[in-house]
């Protein structure tokens, strides 16, 4: 049976955060460019159609991939399987972690979620068991016909070692990705910024999930005040309508007036932030890539990020950056008392990475790897 020029992106289960930019930017490339679009049909499978508007892109809307893990697991490996059939496809690329069980000629998968090295704590349950229960349980998630693919996609070096170990896949079948985000807002916002205020802003852009760390932040707030110092904002994108952990933290910080609780942020607001902010603070024990931390890099300006190998990678190349143990609330006081003094003594660059191949920086650099 021959196989068509038709490229399938599976992207059911992606509605929101980073994973959802990360489908963006990749449709965005396959939309904008000929060499793509003309020599493939390419089909997106998304959850709801009206979330996108690319003309060169068709798309399948399965509306209850949301619904039951039952309705995901069907299609992955039921639903998806009689699909292909129908349609041929030269590449399935699931842009959503599980690697589906499908005809086509070549098969990738795109990993996300970096939820099987996070260390679970009882405590975690009261919050999200979730959370609770990936952490133990989402490496054998991965593991389901995993090696059905011809290649593995991450988005930084130390999760492409940690593929090798645990699943014992050749480093050759592993590509590191970084995400290619998009800068244009800082014409906009750059404008802005030499009009910034005396008082000083730390920004923390982040969804509510108990591995983000938020508690930690308003803590070093809070050491802050009752060292008597008051000139400064934090700035953290939950409001407590969220989730049980986001309404814990707002009931037990919305004292302190230095905290301002502004919800979730349109991507170009976040940009204006940016625009404004002194410090990029960064405490998550957990994250795939770290978006901000890339995104604020443009901007050249103070950040200080959790002591993990993510954000070290992220920061690649970056200037003015510390790290800190994202444990140490009086740490992370310390160094937002020494931004606010100018006191930037502590900062360094941060090297770059040396990054082995397969080694993609753009979506143009990746399609070129899965389709060769």
């Amino acid at each position: 049976m021959l196989h068509s020029r038709t490229i399938v992106l599976s992207a059911i289960n992606l509605v929101e955060g980073g994973t959802l930019t990360i489908l963006n930017q990749c449709l965005s490339y396959l939309n904008s460019d000929p060499s793509m679009h003309g020599a493939f049909r390419i089909i997106a499978l998304v959850h709801k159609k009206d979330m996108f508007h690319y003309e060169n892109i068709e798309f399948m809307e399965f509306p209850n991939s949301k619904k039951s893990w039952l309705f995901r697991l069907y299609y992955e490996y039921i639903g998806f399987y009689f699909l292909s059939k129908r349609l041929k496809p030269f590449l399935w690329l699931s842009l959503h972690d599980m690697s589906p069980i499908v005809y086509a000629k070549r098969q990738a998968v795109y990993c996300h979620n970096s939820t099987p090295f996070y260390r679970t704590h009882l405590k975690d349950i009261k919050y999200s068991y979730k959370v609770f229960l990936f952490s133990l349980l989402y490496k054998y998630v991965y593991w389901i016909n995993l090696k059905s693919n011809d290649y593995v996609i991450v988005q930084q070096q130390w999760i492409r070692n940690g593929f090798h170990e645990i699943y014992n896949l050749a480093l050759s079948r592993i590509v590191v990705a970084h995400p290619n985000e998009n800068n244009a807002p800082i014409e906009r916002t750059l404008i802005n910024a030499s009009q910034r205020a005396s008082v000083k802003l730390f920004f923390f852009p982040s969804l509510s999930r108990l591995f983000k760390n938020f508690e930690i932040v308003c803590e070093a707030a809070n050491l802050l005040l009752q060292r008597g110092v008051d000139n400064y904002q934090v700035v953290l994108t939950i409001d407590g309508t969220e989730d049980v952990y986001s309404r814990e933290i707002v009931k037990r910080y919305r004292s302190n007036s230095k905290i301002i609780f502004c919800g979730r942020l349109p991507y170009q607001e976040i940009f204006d932030f940016y625009a404004q902010t002194s410090c990029l603070i960064f405490p998550s024990k957990l994250e795939t890539w770290g978006l901000p931390i890339s995104e604020f890099i443009q901007f050249n300006r103070p950040m200080i990020l959790a002591d993990f190998p993510y954000a070290h990678e992220a920061a690649s190349g970056a200037n003015q950056v510390v790290f800190f143990n994202p444990d140490d609330a009086k740490q992370l006081s310390i160094l937002m008392e020494k931004v606010l003094m100018d006191d930037l003594s502590d900062f360094n660059s941060v090297p770059r990475c040396d990054i082995a191949k397969p080694f993609a920086q753009s979506w143009k650099e990746l399609f070129d790897i899965l389709l060769r």
